[in-house]
This record gives structure tokens, C-alpha cells and sequence, in this order.
């Protein structure tokens, strides 16, 4: 029987399948529903793009915002200068203030393809919390905030435990990331009147940390939302392909391939999907998880439109999903990811396919080719050594490559 809950936001947040742990369910429940509540996502600017592992936070910040409350984005400038820990085998890379404000400016735009950003009631603000944390007195910081926190509290997280138990460093530096993401919960709550803070089920510590120290320090009754670990249903990392990170600029994945990726989604993922990457209706969504057999293609499909229309455009979705279907029937290559060969001389097919992304290594591609599932304008090569120069291109100095029945590409002249 499915719970009851008093707010839209809860029983968007359950049916869509985003909850995974909550500090006190009833209480947020209750102030959802009473009026409009405010809550935040961090997101450090770590590389100069967000990819799909963190696009169902961003959902959940979509959500919010679609049943009337307000959502902050903290792209993290001040905690990127440290280093979260968690789920990480080694410390981060230090990146440099000019790299730091280059990534920030550049996922900022991200977030106008998801939310309403303004002034209004319910409009989406992004902060930066190098705003506070950067004139933080070291001194002053540990007497208000390090009180509030014991080692021996910290050392049972698991980010810390995974380090230890593998003799790998944890620096004093990384070891103040949870004292300084729990501080921008009460900034928030000071600020703003947040009083939500959401995220991955790995940052569950450093959410009940904020939580806590709101409580102790302002007295405020605040809360922590986490969702699942989002896998696929063979077991896989969500958002992890042969070729890398499926990044949410078209900078560093063009719109097509990032249909492509959604195209290809597991069978038994349609429906999950659906619900946590698209705004498409849950009755649809219960049509769509019933159909079987070759009829869930066209369920893929929705999805990848659907998926690509919020990251990219309705204009850049349906372009991508005609270039698809025109690549399946063989008719135009626009869109399909190229690449350009030098008029001088031939390059083997391996390497074209390698740097395509279509293969993880020169091994797997090598393979592919030997198994029969590489064909150039349509045509089968099983040659391993085999290359592509001027005179395998047509008159228009274009060929058509194919890999498996998914992944398509053209070799052009340059």
C-alpha cells in the first residue's frame, strides 16, 4: 500500500523514486505541505561540466520547484578548494582560483535548461559558498564550529574508514570537508531559511552533520534527503559508457550522442528512467513499462527525446532522434559524431573506432572487427589491420561507419 503523504513534494519525490534515506520524514512532510520550504544541492566545479551521475539531484531540485518551493544550487567555490572525500580513493587535484571560476561560470548554464532561475517566490538562486567560507577566521571557525564535532564521530564515516582501511593518505585538508559542508547548512538556514539539504546516498554523513550542527548552533529544525545509488539493472554505474562520462554540455558530448546514450538504456530501466530523467506523465510512464519486445524500443525512444529535450533543447532532441532514425534506414549522416581524415594519408580503423569512443581499447575494437560487427558504408570488415584513406571515400568525401546497430559515425575529408 503506498504511504499518504500531505505535500506534493513527498509524494512526487515517492512515486518518481528519488527517496532514499530522510532524517524525520513525517516533520518534512508536514512543513512541505504547510507552505513553500527552501533546499540545496552542492555541486563542486571540480571540471568545467556536470555529467549524468549528477543529474538526479538536479531532478530533485526540479521537483521541488515544480510543486511550488524554492531551490538553491551552490556551485561550491570554497569547498571545491578542499576536496570531498567521499567515495574517493585519493585526494583530489588542486585546482588553481582561475581554473576554479573557469568551471564554475561554465555549469551554470546548465542549471537554466532545468530550473527557473529569478527573483521570484519560488525561483531557483545559485550562491557560491566561497562567499562565506573564504572569509572564514580559521581561529574563530574551530571555536564556533570545531566544538560541535569529535574525532571519534568523524572517524566512523565511511569516507574516512575506506582510507584508513586501506593505508591510503587522508589529508588534514580533505579531513575538514565534512565540518565545512555541514557550515553551509546553517549559512543556508541563516540566508535563506534552508531547511533541506539533498543529495547522493555517499554524502549521507556530511547531510546528518549539517543537520546537527544547525541544531546546536541555531537551534533550527532542519532536514536531510538522500536517493539510492543509481546503478543499472546489469549492476553498472549509472552514466559511466566505454568512451567516459556522459557530460551534460554539448561541448563535450554532442546532443546526438547523448540521445544515443539514453537510447540504449537497459530494458528493464525504461520505466526508472522515465520517472527520474524526464517530466513525462506517470500514467504514460505506466503504458510505457508495460510494452514488450521490440515495442519497448519506442519506450527508449520517448525516453531519449524526453531526456535530451531537458538537457539540450526540443530543437537539438529532435534533430538527434531524426539523425538517428535517418542512420538506421541509411539515409543522411547530419549530426552523427565525425571524424575528419587528413587527405595525405590512411588511418587504421582501429584507431578511428578507438578515438570514436566506440571501443574502450584498441583490444575490444580489434575484437569487434573480428566478430563482424564493424562496417564501413554498410559493408562488413573483419581485417584487423585494415585502414581508411581518401579512395574509401565516396564523391561527397564522406563514409559511413557503423558499430554493432547503435553507433554510428561518418569519416570525412578534411
Amino acid at each position: 500500500m503506498t504511504t499518504k503523504y500531505k505535500s506534493d513534494f513527498m509524494t512526487v519525490m515517492h512515486e518518481r523514486g528519488y527517496v532514499h534515506q530522510i532524517t524525520d520524514i513525517e516533520r518534512l512532510d508536514e512543513r512541505a505541505a504547510k507552505g513553500p520550504i527552501t533546499a540545496y544541492v552542492g555541486y563542486d566545479p571540480t571540471a568545467d561540466s556536470l555529467h549524468v551521475g549528477n543529474l538526479v539531484s538536479i531532478m530533485m531540485l526540479r521537483r521541488l520547484q515544480q510543486t511550488g518551493h524554492k531551490p538553491i544550487v551552490i556551485v561550491g567555490g570554497g569547498t571545491a578548494k578542499v576536496g570531498d572525500p567521499s567515495g574517493k580513493d585519493e585526494t583530489r587535484q588542486m585546482l588553481t582560483d582561475e581554473k576554479l571560476e573557469h568551471n564554475k561560470q561554465s555549469i551554470k548554464g546548465i542549471f537554466k535548461n532545468y530550473l527557473s532561475l529569478g527573483d521570484g517566490h519560488n525561483d531557483a538562486v545559485m550562491v557560491d559558498n566561497a562567499d562565506w567560507l573564504d572569509k572564514l577566521g580559521y581561529i574563530s571557525f574551530l571555536r564556533q564550529v570545531g566544538t560541535h564535532f569529535t574525532i571519534n564521530r568523524m572517524l566512523t564515516f565511511e569516507s574516512v574508514k575506506l582510507r584508513l582501511e586501506r593505508e591510503q593518505p587522508l589529508t588534514f585538508l580533505e579531513f575538514n570537508y565534512m565540518i565545512m559542508q555541514a557550515y553551509d547548512f546553517v549559512e543556508l538556514y541563516k540566508r535563506y531559511n534552508c531547511i533541506l539539504q539533498m543529495g547522493g546516498s555517499d554524502q549521507w554523513g556530511n547531510i546528518v552533520n549539517g543537520v546537527e550542527l544547525g541544531r546546536r548552533m541555531t537551534d533550527a529544525e532542519l532536514f536531510g534527503l538522500t536517493t539510492p545509488l543509481l546503478t543499472t539493472a546489469s549492476g553498472q554505474k549509472m552514466g559511466k559508457t566505454v568512451s567516459g562520462a556522459v557530460w551534460l554540455k554539448a561541448e563535450k558530448l554532442s546532443p546526438y550522442d547523448y540521445w544515443q546514450f539514453w537510447r540504449n538504456t537497459e530494458d528493464a530501466d525504461v520505466g526508472r528512467f522515465l520517472k527520474l530523467f524526464t517530466d513525462v506523465p506517470m500514467d504514460e510512464i505506466s503504458r510505457l513499462e508495460k510494452l514488450e519486445g521490440a515495442e519497448v524500443n519506442e519506450a527508449k525512444k520517448i525516453l531519449a527525446t524526453a531526456a535530451t529535450t531537458l538537457c539540450h533543447g526540443a530543437e537539438a532532441a529532435q534533430l538527434a532522434a531524426a539523425t538517428a532514425a535517418d542512420a538506421f534506414a541509411g539515409g543522411s549522416a547530419e549530426g552523427l559524431p565525425t571524424f575528419h581524415l587528413s587527405s595525405a594519408q590512411a588511418v587504421p580503423l582501429v584507431d578511428i573506432v578507438l578515438q570514436l569512443g566506440f571501443a574502450a581499447s584498441k583490444g575490444e575494437a580489434k575484437r569487434l572487427l573480428e566478430q563482424g560487427g564493424i562496417r564501413l558504408n554498410d559493408v562488413a570488415v573483419a581485417d584487423v589491420q585494415a585502414t581508411v584513406g581518401p579512395p574509401d571515400l565516396g564523391p561527397d568525401k564522406k563514409a559511413r561507419l557503423s558499430v554493432g546497430k547503435k553507433r554510428h559515425a561518418v569519416i570525412q575529408a578534411r
